[in-house]
C-alpha cells in the first residue's frame, strides 16, 4: 500500500465531489439546451458559480469555469493583458510553467523579477522594474499566491499595491493556496485570480478564473458563447459540480491547517535530525501549512523519488523530466541554491488524512535510503 505524500500534485478525490459528479453523470442534458433537462443543468452550473463566487469574493458573473488551472492562468494572463491594453508583462522568476510559457507567447515586453534566497519575490527589484517602464506603460504582473514546490507564500498585497500605483494590473495564480488558506480577490487586491479543482480534492481537468469588478477579459477560445462569451465550448457539468462540492468541503476543513502544520514541522525536524546538512527551501519565509521542500547534498532527487516509490511512498521533486533527462527545477535555480542542491530537492506535501505514523515511517525509510546512498558514494 502506498502512503500518499503528494497532495500538491493532486489531492485525493473527496467523497463530496465524487457524489456530486456521479449524480451529474446520471443526468443527461446540455446546459445550453432550452428544454427542461438542459435548464436543470444550467441551473446547477449557476449554483456552482455562486458557490465559487462566495468562496473567492467575486460576483457570480465574474467567475469563468475552465478546463483546469493552466487554462485559467493562460486566460487570466493573456486575456486580461489583451482586453486591458497592457503594454508589458512582469512575472516572478519562480512562476509555474503555464505562466512563464504563456508570458513568452504574449508578444509583449517581458520582465522577470528575481526572488530572495527564501524564494520570495524581491519587492525592491519589482519597484525598480516598474520605475523603469516607459511613461504611459500599463504593466501586468503575474504573481503566484503560493509556490507549488516550496510552499512559500508570496507578498501579493504589497506587490498589488505597487503595480496599481504604477497604473497596472495583477494576475494571481492561487492554484496551490485556494482551499488550504483564505483566498479572496478583495483581500489580495488582485484583478484576476486562477484556481483549480484537483488541488483540493475536486476532479482533474476543472478550474476557474475570477475577475475583480471592472476587469476586462478577452476570450482565448471561441465557439457558442458559453461562459458569457469568455470561453467557448460546452461546460463540463460533472466537473463543475464536483469542483463546487470540493470547495465547500475544503473551506470547512480550513481549521485543520494548524494541525497539518504541526505534522509538517514534525517531519521537518525528523529529517533534519537525520541529515543536518539538508536545507529546508523557503524555511525562513511564510509557508503553506502542508508543504516541505528539502534539498540534501549529494542525494539526487531522482534517486530519492525512485527509492521512496519502491519503499511505498509517493512524493514529488524539485526536478522536471525533459527528453529523458532530469534537470534542476527552475524554481530551485531561481532561488540560487548552491552546489548540487538544485537537483537534490524533494517536495513532501500533506493532507487532512496524513498521520504522524505515516510521516515517521517515511522518515525512517528516507534515512535508510540516505545511508545507503552515501555509503555507495564513498565506496
Amino acid at each position: 500500500m502506498t502512503i500518499y505524500l503528494d497532495y500538491n500534485a493532486t489531492a485525493p478525490l473527496r467523497e463530496e465531489a465524487r457524489s456530486a459528479m456521479m449524480a451529474a453523470f446520471a443526468a443527461p442534458g446540455n446546459p445550453s439546451s432550452v428544454h427542461a433537462v438542459g435548464r436543470k443543468a444550467r441551473s446547477q452550473i449557476e449554483d456552482a458559480r455562486r458557490t465559487m463566487a462566495r468562496a473567492l469574493g467575486a460576483a457570480p458573473a465574474d467567475v469563468i469555469f475552465t478546463a483546469g488551472g493552466t487554462e485559467a492562468n493562460n486566460l487570466g494572463l493573456l486575456g486580461v493583458a489583451d482586453a486591458n491594453a497592457c503594454t508589458d508583462i512582469l512575472l516572478s522568476s519562480v512562476e509555474h510553467s503555464c505562466i512563464r510559457v504563456a508570458a513568452c507567447n504574449a508578444g509583449l515586453p517581458l520582465h522577470t523579477i528575481p526572488v530572495t534566497q527564501d524564494g520570495v519575490i524581491d519587492l525592491a527589484a519589482l519597484q525598480t522594474a516598474l520605475d523603469g517602464l516607459p511613461v504611459g506603460a500599463r504593466p501586468l504582473l503575474a504573481l503566484m499566491m503560493v509556490n507549488n514546490e516550496t510552499g512559500v507564500v508570496q507578498p501579493v498585497v504589497e506587490a498589488a499595491n505597487m503595480v496599481h500605483e504604477a497604473g497596472g494590473l495583477i494576475h494571481v495564480d492561487a492554484v496551490q493556496g485556494f482551499g488550504k488558506m483564505p483566498v479572496s480577490l478583495g483581500a489580495l487586491d488582485t484583478d484576476s485570480l486562477a484556481v483549480s479543482a484537483h488541488k483540493i480534492g475536486g476532479p482533474l481537468g476543472t478550474g476557474a478564473l475570477a475577475l475583480a469588478c471592472g476587469t476586462k477579459l478577452s476570450p482565448r477560445s471561441f465557439g457558442g458563447g458559453q461562459e458569457s462569451g469568455h470561453r467557448g465550448g460546452t461546460e463540463n457539468v460533472p466537473g463543475i459540480l464536483g469542483f463546487a462540492a470540493a470547495v465547500k468541503a475544503a473551506l470547512a476543513d480550513l481549521d485543520h491547517a494548524k494541525d497539518i502544520a504541526i505534522l509538517r514541522d514534525h517531519l521537518e525536524q525528523r529529517l533534519l535530525s537525520i541529515a543536518p546538512d539538508a536545507v529546508v527551501v523557503g524555511g525562513k519565509a511564510p509557508r503553506l501549512c502542508n508543504t516541505l521542500c528539502l534539498a540534501t547534498p549529494g542525494f539526487a532527487a531522482d534517486t530519492q523519488l525512485m527509492t521512496m516509490d519502491l519503499a511505498g511512498f509517493a512524493i514529488s521533486s524539485g526536478s522536471a523530466c525533459s527528453s529523458g533527462k532530469v534537470k534542476a527545477s527552475v524554481v530551485m535555480l531561481a532561488i540560487g541554491l548552491p552546489g548540487d542542491l538544485p537537483s537534490c530537492a524533494i517536495r513532501i506535501s500533506l493532507g487532512k488524512a496524513t498521520t504522524r505514523e505515516e510521516l515517521d515511517a517515511f522518515a525512517d525509510a528516507w534515512g535508510e535510503a540516505l545511508v545507503r546512498a552515501r555509503e555507495k558514494e564513498s565506496a
